[in-house]
């Protein structure tokens, strides 16, 4: 989420970027909103006479981060219009509540800057817009309030509901991302101050959840995201409600881009075959169609395009290819596989009447962060071997797979869990084990106990008393190769990427008094803790 990020995933989206043309004109504007603030905007003109279609993109990180953009935009007739976003580079105002003054709230700077520019003697009146990460929400956030120029939209890696996506996941605030990203783009304090006092779901974060905005959205967009990417349930979730339940511009129309990507400086950093974008997520493709009339093929696309992984250094090896599907998720069997206190995983349910595992975990010991659907740097598929030895880590394995098993979809665990605290946390981490042993991560999910009936409300464990809990770790597309293993590893902690539950049942970041959980996963009859994987027929 930062400029070096944008200048070079921009050119993985648009596709290969043409040079830049000589003549190509640029402008700056101090565009007025409708309370008179007024932001600082970039306006790269094509060579020749217009009108031409424009292309907006909002952004926090400054305008100029947009160059791959611009010279393609502008190469392929298009205007390209870049804008610093209220209150960040050179735009006047306040980035209070950040990603919110696009739409949707007291400001409506999207809707204001799209009318702008459809009425520049230079625009023809059709504005599309673009971008990912912030920029993506941003749009997210501008679409439901209808701007009547607006024409379509390419959305990639951004979130939807801004509390389940990238607030509090499971109830559990999301340190290495939204804390550390509020601090690296220096935004004001009272940001996370305003974030750190809504713990649970309330008024606070329905007013940003775009959820109940979703019949008013009524123009097409691309959502494109990655299975590591740290808003990528977010993705799919957007999808799926706008093109299922948006209005008629939009209803049926999108499209859903899912590839092997994360979110970070290196788009595709997992080093999966062939997994550059299909033609599904170009831009300008997309554009074409709805601008320009373009019978290019986006018409007779599928409305999902996925990445299927496999096993990425096995020669002869099933997946590491594009589908297509005609909705999200596919066809599949939601099949449970049941955790035994041998460590055994199974589709055996288990017949023993008192079976259990236990364990201590110490916040101030917690088990570190290794991959995952993380901001910047450590994240993606890793090697989990390194914590999986911890007294803390419950490892639950399958047998070696006689045939290849593919996983599609949202995958959920069911867990029966007592604790000697009030409060805790529960983690869930699903693996591909190579037969050489490697334990590659390939999802991972947390519910803080105290939230084990709602998100809306507190409800405290009684020590000791038994409880069924809900983990959910989003979505994948994996085909596991035979000779591997499907792990499940259960613990209490994932940090810095979660931030370590005290075990208190205090309120949240209320004092700095911590104590150690035993925890127990029951695995008995009465109490089967098992994950549910959606398998798809061989």
């Amino acid at each position: 989420m930062a400029n070096l990020w944008h200048t070079q995933v921009v050119a993985v989206v648009l596709g290969i970027v043409l040079p830049a043309a000589d003549a190509v004109s640029q402008t700056r504007y101090d565009v007025p909103m409708r309370d008179g603030v007024k932001l600082a905007t970039d306006v790269h003109l094509p060579v020749g006479a217009g009108p031409w279609p424009a292309v907006v993109g909002r952004t926090p990180y400054g305008r100029a981060g947009g160059k791959a953009l611009f010279e393609r935009g502008t190469q392929l007739g298009y205007a390209v219009v870049m804008q610093d976003v209220r209150g960040r580079g050179e735009s006047e105002g306040s980035h209070n509540i950040v990603l919110t003054n696009g739409g949707l709230h007291k400001h409506q700077d999207g809707y204001d800057t799209i009318e702008w520019v459809a009425a520049q003697p230079w625009c023809n009146g059709d504005v599309v817009t673009w971008g990912g990460s912030a920029l993506g929400v941003d749009q997210l956030r501008t679409a439901p309030t209808r701007p009547p120029h607006l024409r379509a939209q390419h959305i990639f890696l951004a979130y939807y509901d801004m509390y389940h996506d990238a607030a509090y996941q499971g109830g559990v605030w999301r340190k290495a991302l939204l804390e550390t990203w509020l601090e690296a783009t220096k935004s004001d304090p009272i940001n996370l101050e305003t974030f750190l006092a809504h713990p649970n779901y309330d008024a606070f974060w329905d007013a940003l959840n775009l959820e109940q905005h979703v019949a008013k959205v009524n123009v097409p967009a691309v959502f494109q995201g990655g299975w590591y990417d740290m808003f990528g349930q977010g993705t799919i979730d957007a999808f799926v409600a706008i093109n299922t339940r948006g209005d008629v511009g939009a209803r049926g129309k999108c499209r859903l881009v899912m590839g092997p990507w994360a979110h970070g400086v290196s788009y595709d950093f997992t080093g999966y075959p062939n997994a550059d974008p299909p033609p599904a997520a170009d831009a300008f493709r997309w554009y074409d169609h709805w601008v320009k009339g373009a019978d290019n093929g986006v018409a007779d696309d599928s409305p999902v395009t996925y990445y299927v992984m496999g096993a990425r250094d096995e020669p002869d090896t099933p997946g590491n290819v594009w589908r297509t599907a005609s909705q999200w998720p596919p066809p599949t069997t939601a099949t449970p596989f049941y955790m035994h206190a041998d460590g055994g995983l199974s589709r055996a349910r288990p017949s023993i009447d008192d079976a259990s595992r236990t364990y201590d975990y110490d916040p101030h010991n917690p088990v570190p962060t290794i991959g995952g659907a993380n901001r910047r740097g450590d994240n993606g598929t890793k090697d989990q071997r390194p914590v999986e030895g911890r007294p803390d880590v419950l490892l639950f394995t399958t047998d070696r797979l006689a045939a290849p098993i593919e996983v599609t979809g949202r995958v959920r665990a069911r867990l029966w869990v007592s604790s000697s605290a009030r409060d805790t946390d529960f983690t869930v981490k699903m693996t591909d084990v190579y037969p050489d042993g490697r334990s590659m991560l390939v999802l991972d999910g947390i519910l803080r106990a105290r939230h084990h009936r709602s998100l809306r409300r507190e409800d405290f464990l009684e020590p000791g008393s038994t409880y069924p809990i809900d983990v959910d770790l989003w979505s994948t597309s994996l085909i596991l190769n035979r000779g591997h293993r499907i792990r499940i590893a259960v613990s209490s902690s994932n940090a810095p990427r979660f931030d370590p539950n005290p075990n208190t049942g205090d309120a949240f970041r209320a004092n700095d008094r911590t104590v150690i959980a035993m925890n127990t996963l029951h695995l008995n009859a009465e109490h089967p803790s098992h994950v549910v994987l959606p398998i798809a027929k061989p």
